[in-house]
């Protein structure tokens, strides 16, 4: 890649557009693909690609968004760990205004609690480092992408031996929920568009288990506009020509099939898989949540506190779970842009960067006939 311009070329487009269009009059029936990524979802609604695909090509949101996924009940775990004495809790920013049952971490921090976001868990540790007087958490989130930042930074204060310095995982695996929404009959999904930046990491092998077991096509994709088109053109190729279904690797200028070898190999090191996690929307899925490994225990959280855990249902009006598994469109919730916002956001949809309920709101995208209406005034 030289420029970015090369992804949003309009030609291109157009001829991605008028393949997908030839092999969707051929589908007998139609399809429905899940974009798993938040990060594909905000480029769908940023550039409307979902009003240029043919009317029988629908594309859903999944359980990508990585601080989306986390219940309520964690979140309350946080912010008890930041109203411990002589604590510094850590974050990455677009979890500060994620809602627990009575506030967010932004409004813990006005009351007083040291609430700090930073860009990398490292400068968590840093902070530890500089402040040995103190306890510093790190509240970490994320699929396998960020996972390995957070190793690195474990086997750094293993190293140095910071004694001061602990880490609050909800790391995830993006295997269980994909399963579990397969599994589950309440979402009608046909096929799926991988994520892109976990696939660095795992690889195209690891979704091998939707085609072998399900026999459901995937097509990991980049986040460009004309990557995202290119990898529905692949799965509607597949429906349209009635061709064996397989995993196909859109972004290959980046994702190889077996993934970042030294990164799989640092995971297992410095983590294990928890018997049971929790999911908003998806509830406890086994082998889902990564736990600090053994080894490193001096430096986990959970073991170094003792962490309530208490379990939170969310709002009655929030409907965070349905729009995660693709059973509903944020507008068709309905507090959805109304007590719902990103300035007083409900659900974890409205708040992240990568919330399908963010994007709607922040494209203006409605419902599919209100903007294709818009789109040709």
């Amino acid at each position: 890649m030289k420029f970015v311009d090369e992804f949003r070329d309009p030609e291109a487009a157009k001829a991605l557009l008028k393949r997908i269009e030839h092999d969707a009059a051929l589908l007998d029936e139609p399809v429905r693909l899940m974009e798993v990524c938040g990060g594909h979802t905000h480029t769908i609604y940023r550039y409307g690609l979902e009003n240029l695909l043919p009317q029988n090509v629908d594309l859903v949101h999944g359980p990508g968004c990585p601080v989306c996924v986390i219940p309520m009940g964690r979140v309350d775990d946080a912010i008890w760990l930041a109203n411990q004495p002589d604590v510094i809790l850590t974050t990455f920013g677009d979890m500060m205004r994620v809602p627990g049952s009575n506030e967010s971490l932004l409004e813990a921090r006005a009351k007083g609690c040291d609430v700090r976001f930073v860009y990398s868990p490292l400068d968590a540790l840093k902070l530890a480092e500089d402040n040995p007087d103190k306890q510093v958490v790190f509240f970490a989130v994320g699929f396998e992408t960020t996972t390995p930042s957070t190793a690195v930074t474990l086997e750094a204060a293993r190293k140095k031996d910071i004694a001061n310095f602990s880490v609050f995982s909800n790391h995830v695996t993006i295997e269980p929920p994909l399963r579990a929404i397969v599994n589950g009959g309440e979402t009608k999904v046909d096929g799926f568009i991988g994520p892109g930046h976990v696939s660095t990491i795992i690889g195209t092998h690891a979704f091998d288990f939707l085609v072998e077991e399900f026999g459901m096509p995937c097509a990991v994709a980049g986040f460009e506009p004309l990557d995202i088109l290119q990898a529905v053109a692949m799965l509607v190729s597949q429906f349209a020509h009635n061709e064996d279904k397989r995993v196909d690797n859109q972004y290959a200028r980046v994702v190889r099939a077996e993934g970042n070898p030294a990164a799989k190999a640092l995971l297992d090191r410095t983590f294990v898989l928890r018997d049971t996690f929790e999911w908003r929307g998806l509830g406890w899925l086994d082998n889902s949540g990564m736990g600090i490994a053994p080894e490193y225990a001096k430096w986990d959280a959970e073991k170094r506190f003792d962490v309530p855990g208490n379990r939170v249902e969310d709002p009655a009006a929030c409907e965070c779970g349905s729009v995660l598994t693709g059973r509903i469109k944020p507008w068709q919730c309905k507090v959805f842009g109304t007590a719902c916002t990103p300035q007083t956001p409900i659900g974890t949809c409205m708040v992240s960067p990568e919330g399908a309920c963010a994007a709607y709101y922040n494209f203006g995208r409605i419902d599919r006939d209100a903007t294709a209406q818009l789109a040709q005034s």
